[in-house]
């Protein structure tokens, strides 16, 4: 048995309805990871980029377990432990990981007041604002991009090291922080 996560939308991807907390589901043809059996993330921030839906399930997997690269598991019997409803978590996911990285750009300031506070008063306009600064920076860059087309094949492998160096770095903290909203959620659920 295998404790991991899985999101669903209101059914199943194969449309039969998402059982009951408790009740197992099972597969009676091959467990093959991406093509067949119950799928599930042993990690919540892996699950997500599977997600048909806002809800999070914490699930047992059971049965023929197979692992797919490192974010996917199948097998072939799934329960649901708990769930909840992941979209607010989700939504306050995101405007953290916004934060993380605002002093990049010059956002607007209804753009910070809305991924400080999530005070929903603010979205439309919040992204109205960072839609309109998203299209001027595209123009800048641009311009900036064919002035610098000659000098970017010197720079391209150092700054290649250092966006992947701190991609990880970024994804890694993004994993742990996810992680922990998580747990805090099926803990209050």
């Amino acid at each position: 048995m295998t404790i991991a996560y899985h999101f669903v939308n209101a059914t199943l991807r194969d449309g039969r309805p998402v059982p009951a907390d408790g009740e197992w589901l099972e597969h009676t043809g091959p467990v093959v990871p991406c093509e067949s059996g119950l799928h599930a993330s042993l990690h919540p921030f892996d699950a997500l980029q599977y997600a048909p839906g806002n809800t999070l399930c914490l699930v047992e997997l059971e049965g023929d377990i197979a692992e797919h690269d490192a974010d996917k598991i199948v097998g072939r019997r799934r329960k649901i432990i708990k769930r909840i409803d992941a979209e607010p978590l989700m939504r306050e996911f995101a405007r953290w990981a916004a934060l993380q990285v605002i002093e990049l750009w010059d956002a607007p300031e209804v753009v910070r007041q809305y991924l400080a506070t999530g005070d929903e008063s603010l979205r439309a306009a919040a992204r109205d604002a960072a839609r309109d600064a998203a299209r001027a920076a595209a123009w800048d860059a641009a311009w900036d991009a064919a002035r610098a087309a000659a000098r970017a094949a010197a720079w391209a492998a150092a700054w290649a090291a250092a966006r992947d160096a701190a991609w990880a770095a970024a994804r890694d903290a993004q994993r742990e922080r996810f992680e922990k909203m998580v747990d805090a959620a099926m803990e209050a659920a």
